[in-house]
């Protein structure tokens, strides 16, 4: 049976079905502008960035949190929390010189000074506690200058760390040493827009804006903001439609040009800066996808222009291991073509010419909109060819779970496994693969969602690390980007979702890209007039 024309699967029908009944918004009703309340998909893991383990968490740190450097709505870099700095070289090596921004206050009142910035360094360097140490692992010292400048010093060139922010979202020393892990769990403090007031698992966050934050030209003028976890897609528009919530996040691919034409509502959309892919065990040698021809298989095996079209309504872009607008994007890298005859000829000249069974896990939750759907499409396409999935459907800190290596033994994901890693806004792939395309190591960090083995990869992630020139970075990218495409390593790329976002007119929303994926509420208020 062909799957060549997929048609869209039960859910967007049902959305369609549902939206012809659900209410309009009630857009004569009284609106309380003190407060915007507003309907995430999925809630985060953990309120402590240090400890972070999924890229949602980064949406709701964002709120509370910030870092040295930041992206502004023009994918600009800009000083942030670090108010200048300089690369120097000290006996040979490089060095970078931060000045702090003066006047920055912690949530309880306390200033902001360097030692907050070492303390949170050495929480983010720290295998036991950071599940990203490896972004810190080029790192020679950290050194206090004064109050407000700090140097840190490097053991080699590290072309991440300004990519990324210097890599750390800055915490309260004093603070967390007087609460602890736990009482910080129960009330963080940040030097962001909006102060933690309260949170109730699984059902929504409440935050207060910030009197005394630091950007007064970028910051709410709203003076509450609620989130709401409303994971279901229908459940999360009647919301919006009935006026329970001001501003939802991933509207329905399937519904996108309705709320695009709907009165009194404003929408954005573009690039959730994530990019997807499909997984593969190919660490354990027993593994079928240990084999080359039937990774490739595999890859042949899926139509995803098809899924793009039928499943996502068009909301998704494919890419090949890098997408537009990301250093070394070369446009003449494609993804494999459908093509499940040739799919079945590499499965059976690996020795499997009936096929294998395997465990095919699936993210349940709206991570991105339709995913889950766009997983169980991806496993029909390969079970037509001979990979038949034993689909097992999780919830979203399960699926982190899965994905993500213990700290010692192996990976508890056996077969395929639907995935994401953000290559940010404006995006740079060199910290996801050091994530999912290198090996993994143990205790150091790299490899921290891998389930490869291969030294030339490893060998061109720790160089492409090594690399501070942007031209040369390009280039490795672009190498490494043919290598991984050819040897079908650290999954196989499928899509970049386009994500839309809606917010009542009554309501000025500026979205910035990072962090928070478009979902810092940095500037939100009442529109004027």
């Amino acid at each position: 049976m062909s799957m060549r024309w997929l048609m869209p699967i039960r859910v967007g029908l049902i959305l369609q079905a549902v939206a012809l009944f659900l209410p309009q918004p009630a857009m004569s009703q009284a609106v309380d502008k003190d407060t915007v309340v507003a309907a995430f998909s999925v809630e985060s893991t953990m309120m402590d960035p240090s400890r972070a383990s999924a890229g949602i968490d980064h949406s709701w740190n964002a709120q509370m949190f910030e870092q040295l450097l930041r992206y502004d709505p023009d994918y600009k870099q800009v000083p942030w929390l670090a108010k200048s700095w300089k690369l120097l070289t000290i006996d040979g090596k490089e060095v970078l010189e931060v000045e702090l921004r003066q006047g920055v206050k912690f949530q309880n009142g306390d200033p902001l000074t360097s030692a907050d910035v070492e303390f949170s360094y050495n929480r983010f360097s720290d295998p036991k506690i950071s599940r990203y140490s490896h972004l810190q692992a080029n790192v020679e010292k950290f050194e206090v200058i004064d109050d407000y400048h700090f140097r840190i010093h490097f053991k080699e060139p590290d072309g991440n760390y300004l990519v990324n922010n210097m890599q750390m979202y800055i915490l309260p020393k004093k603070y967390m040493e007087s609460v602890g892990d736990e009482g910080f769990l129960k009330a963080p403090i940040g030097t962001g827009p909006w102060k933690f007031v309260s949170r109730t698992l699984h059902q929504e966050a409440r935050f207060e804006a910030f009197a005394d934050y630091w950007n007064k030209d970028a910051k709410p003028t709203v003076k509450n903001l609620v989130i709401k976890i409303i994971p279901e897609d229908t459940t999360r528009v009647a919301a919006f439609k009935s006026g329970a919530v001001d501003w939802i996040d991933n509207v329905p691919p399937a519904m996108v040009a309705d709320f695009k034409n709907m009165p009194g509502v404003k929408t954005f959309t573009a690039s959730s800066g994530n990019n997807l892919y499909m997984d593969l065990q190919t660490e354990l040698p027993n593994s079928p996808f240990a084999k080359l021809k039937v990774r490739q298989a595999a890859a042949y095996a899926i139509d995803m222009p098809a899924i793009i079209k039928g499943v996502l309504f068009g909301q998704g872009e494919t890419y090949a291991e890098v997408g537009r607008g990301t250093p070394g994007y070369n446009p003449d890298l494609k993804q494999y073509p459908y093509d499940p005859k040739k799919a079945k000829q590499l499965l059976a000249e690996a020795g499997y010419p009936n096929g294998f069974d395997t465990h095919c896990y699936n993210l349940n939750a709206p991570r991105e909109p339709n995913m889950k759907e766009m997983g169980e499409a991806v496993f029909a396409y390969l079970g037509q060819v001979g990979i038949r999935c034993q689909i097992r459907g999780l919830e979203y800190g399960a699926w982190v779970e899965m994905r993500r290596r213990p700290t010692s033994g192996p990976s508890p994901m056996d077969g395929i496994i639907s995935a994401s890693w953000g290559h940010g806004l404006p995006g740079d792939p060199s910290t996801p693969w050091g994530g999912h395309l290198h090996s993994w190591v143990e205790g150091g960090g790299w490899g921290s969602y891998s389930y490869i083995r291969d030294e030339k990869a490893d060998a061109m992630v720790e160089e492409l690390q090594r690399t501070m020139d942007p031209e040369k970075r390009a280039e490795l990218i672009r190498n490494i980007a043919h290598y991984k495409h050819d040897n079908v390593l650290g999954g196989i790329t499928t899509y970049r979702p386009i994500a839309t976002f809606a917010w009542r007119d009554w309501l000025n929303f500026r979205a910035w890209p990072d962090p928070g994926w478009w979902r810092a509420f940095q500037e939100i208020g009442p529109a004027k007039g």
